[in-house]
């Protein structure tokens, strides 16, 4: 494998751009004159003006602009400014006076930290030429404590714009180092290759290992030189490349060819000797940005979902968007076979082992961290079925649908992007069918502290059911596949602490994922139910009010204790004043839900039923349908004519009644006023046409 090539640029920025800053009269201006000019000035300004370099100075030609600073304090808002639309930044000090070297690592560096400038530093010594030749000093020596401090400085210099010493090298280093970084492929203090970069180059190995033998023949090793750097290899050349592995590391060539170790060992041999743009060359042509993540053109475009249209003609609701993201049959049975292919010991499950081998291809297990980290059922063993491994998929999916393709492609999906994934069908128009397309349903579990919310999750991946009660803090996500006698769905429940409703609703579009709520009370105390109840209107009200409107279920827990007294008799009440369905007991602890998941998934399968109707919704329903038959009257007058006096009276009276209309929301008799305001707009309209007669 050679190392000819460069990246094309530093991802998709098209231009470099280096602010040089710095303690006064360190060499700043002379330095960036002297290496846009090949000339030494004898004279500079203060502060120079963006200074452009030809874009052919460097082999990347890649356009670099210099930025000068000054470090008077009437100029420091602007030295701030520069410094945060830095990609990289120049630190200079004067070689002849060491307290601007101290300067370094007691304001300058301390100071990019504290503004956030997370970005390569290279450090370089000015003025080498004034420096004291009876007292020399040895850079590494100098710099190596900073450096350790610091980890963000790439690489230190010492240069003099005077004598031409290594003036285009300050620049040079400086973009490499934003084009070619060191700090996401290389641990300088371990001396090793950092995890991501190990990750991504085992994910390509893979993909060059066309006969899956577990090492690079000599054909594909040519292949791969190939498609980097647009140039074969000569048979010595990949025989001088497996000797040199050989020699270093004797597992690194077999008899096929090269092996991942072999490979690794490589590419940390050419970033050990400088040659980093070697291996950001392989990253970039296999899709990954400075983050070595895939970079956006490997992935699905953003998510187009589109709007609910509301049902009314004034159109006075918002338009929401109902609708979810979901894995297609080709990924699900893409993620069966991966599954069957890690699963070593042939035991079902997926071992944390097996796990964390499916995802050594990917930045990181993307399911180590919430929301994803134990939020589906696993065996005694802490194994993942083949349910509960397509549990956590659905899940991603449904939160973070690009993410969710980005990992997919990282273990191996090689079909096109988007078709991995499909966006369902607006909840209007399941509404309308009366029935639900979706294979993977999100349920919003609210309810009281110590309502039973948290066990009802426990209970839904198989946890068992804890003696003690545990106070939930943040969202909790539980996912599995419920069976409805033959056709599987998956079902994510969301838990919604009490204490953080209140600030869920602040958000008009708190509801738009949610196909379906559940509203928990603890059956044996009254002020759970009652609270449970204000929360279910204050949700029902929310989603009346922005058009996110969905099924909700009452769910009496803690049936095995003694309910309050009046407990059935409130709730049975409640839902049928809302029009929803009476509440469900069940009992965790003893293991009697009632079907409940079952139930959950039928009711979210039918959008059409359940959806709680407050006082205020039932009042807003009867102020549109007024409304909008005065409308069709009115706009029926106006189609018959084109007189412009005529219009405005009618337009007088359509006003009148929405005014009407309002009084009649607030209580007040408005019916005789209403129909008098019709008969007068049919004598204008007959008046009007009598007198054009």
């Amino acid at each position: 494998m050679a190392g000819g090539g460069s990246a094309a640029g530093k991802g998709d920025a098209p231009s470099v751009r280096i602010v040089v800053a710095g303690d006064a009269k360190t060499g700043k201006s002379s330095l960036i004159l002297t290496a846009a000019t090949d000339t030494y000035p004898p004279n500079v300004p203060p502060v120079l003006p963006p200074t452009r370099l030809p874009d052919d100075i460097y082999p990347d030609k890649v356009p670099v602009t210099i930025i000068d600073t000054s470090s008077s304090p009437e100029n420091r808002g602007k030295l701030v400014e520069e410094l945060k639309k830095a990609d990289a930044v120049v630190l200079t000090y004067a070689c002849d006076k060491p307290a601007t070297l101290d300067r370094l690592s007691t304001f300058w560096l301390p100071e990019l930290r504290r503004l956030e400038v997370r970005v390569p530093v290279v450090v370089v010594g000015c003025m080498l030429d004034k420096r004291d030749e009876q007292y020399p000093v040895s850079l590494e020596q100098v710099m190596s404590p900073i450096m350790q401090q610091f980890r963000e400085i790439e690489t230190c210099i010492e240069c003099s714009a005077f004598r031409h010493i290594q003036i285009p090298e300050v620049f040079y280093y400086a973009q490499k180092a934003v084009l070619h970084p060191t700090a996401p492929l290389f641990d300088q203090e371990a001396q090793t290759l950092k995890p991501r970069c190990v990750r991504a180059l085992k994910r390509i190995f893979i993909l060059c290992d066309l006969d899956r033998d577990g090492a690079l023949s000599d054909a594909e090793l040519n292949d791969f030189q190939v498609k980097c750097f647009n140039a074969p290899l000569q048979p010595s050349e990949i025989v001088g490349v497996k000797r040199v592995v050989q020699e270093k590391l004797q597992e690194g060539v077999n008899e096929q060819g090269l092996t991942l170790t072999g490979f690794l060992f490589l590419h940390a041999l050419f970033i050990e000797k400088g040659r980093l743009e070697t291996t950001w060359t392989v990253l970039r042509k296999f899709g990954y940005n400075n983050e070595i993540r895939l970079s956006e053109d490997q992935l699905p475009p953003p998510i187009k979902r589109h709007p609910d249209q509301a049902n009314l003609q004034l159109q006075i609701l918002p338009s929401p968007f109902f609708q979810s993201v979901e894995l297609t049959n080709d990924a699900l049975d893409f993620l069966r076979r991966i599954f069957f292919t890690f699963d070593i010991d042939g035991d079902g499950a997926l071992r944390s082992n097996e796990l964390d081998d499916l995802f050594s291809t990917a930045p990181e297990n993307p399911w180590s961290d919430a929301p994803y980290k134990d939020a589906a059922e696993k065996d005694a063993l802490g194994g993942l079925s083949v349910d509960g491994f397509l549990s956590e998929w659905a899940l991603m999916t449904l939160l973070d649908p690009i993410y969710s393709v980005e990992n997919l492609i990282y273990i191996g999906y090689a079909g096109d992007p988007s078709s991995a994934i499909r966006v369902t069908r607006r909840r209007r128009l399941d509404r309308k069918k009366q029935q639900s397309d979706r294979n993977v349903y999100q349920c919003f579990v609210f309810g009281p502290k110590e309502a039973g919310k948290s066990a009802i999750l426990n209970s839904f991946i198989g946890r068992p059911f804890p003696e003690e009660y545990q106070s939930t803090t943040g969202d909790q996500y539980a996912v599995n596949v419920v069976d409805l006698g033959g056709a599987k769905k998956s079902l994510v429940l969301r838990e919604i602490p009490e204490d953080e409703v209140k600030k869920l609703l602040s958000s008009k579009d708190a509801l738009a994922d949610c196909d379906i709520a559940i509203f928990v009370h603890d059956s044996s105390h009254e002020a759970s139910w009652k609270r449970a109840a204000d929360l279910l209107v204050d949700v029902a009200s929310h989603g009346e009010a922005t058009g996110y409107e969905m099924p909700c279920l009452i769910v009496a827990a803690k049936d095995d204790l003694e309910p309050y007294l009046t407990e059935i008799q409130d709730s049975t009440r409640v839902s049928q004043d809302l029009g929803i369905e009476a509440p469900i007991p069940i009992s965790t602890k003893l293991g009697d839900f009632s079907n409940l998941f079952r139930r959950i998934v039928n009711a979210a399968e039918h959008p059409h039923l359940s959806i709680p109707e407050t006082e205020a919704g039932r009042s807003r329903k009867q102020y549109h349908r007024l409304v909008n038959r005065s409308l069709m009257f009115v706009s029926g007058s106006v189609c018959v004519t084109n007189n412009l006096p005529e219009f405005k009276s009618i337009r007088l009276i359509v006003q009148t009644l929405f005014v009407l209309a309002k009084y009649q929301l607030a209580g007040v008799r408005v019916g005789a006023a209403v129909a008098v305001v019709g008969l007068a707009a049919y004598r204008v309209y007959a008046a009007r046409k009598n007198a054009s007669s």
